[in-house]
């Protein structure tokens, strides 16, 4: 069977560690009542790895690291702070979690998510930084859209160039 391009296959090219961490994740965030979407893109030309939607209608990022190399060298993660209520990282079992305690990973505003395949813990919770209302709802309904063509997609694998 095609990709699908209204709905990309999440992780698929991404080492088989961060897409344990990302069903992890997505584990959790369904106990709590949020719903994620993988590999969303934003107005600012980044890309989140996971957004989620809560019934409150608060938006959280989360970024998946799998190596050292990775975290310290990532410097576009600020970028993803003004599309979000909250921001966390994600990480597999084992990474060295001492390295998310001082700058410049803002341990005052990002939260902290151990995560395996099966389940994920929140080690620390993310700051709330309540988006401006106008802000909140583009991207709710930039969410909602982007699901909607997801699914359109799974319903009818023909429809291209929706994501």
């Amino acid at each position: 069977m095609a990709t699908n391009p209204a709905r990309p296959d999440c992780f698929d090219d991404a080492p088989l560690a961060a897409q344990d961490v990302a069903r992890g994740v997505t584990r959790l965030f369904f106990r709590q009542d949020l719903f994620a979407l993988c590999e969303v893109p934003l107005p600012n030309g980044r890309r989140a790895d996971m957004m989620a939607l809560d019934s409150a209608g608060l938006l959280t990022i989360v970024e998946i690291k799998v190596t050292r190399a990775d975290l310290l060298g990532d410097q576009k993660w600020p970028d993803y702070l003004d599309y979000c209520d909250r921001f966390f990282w994600a990480v597999p079992s084992g990474f060295a979690l001492d390295l998310f305690d001082g700058e410049p990973l803002q341990p005052d505003c990002c939260g902290l998510i151990v995560a395996d395949r099966y389940d994920a813990a929140v080690v620390r919770e993310a700051a709330m930084r309540k988006l401006a209302p106008a802000r909140r709802k583009a991207e709710t309904l930039r969410f909602a859209r982007r699901a909607a063509r997801r699914l359109a997609g799974d319903l009818d694998p023909g429809l291209a160039g929706l994501d």
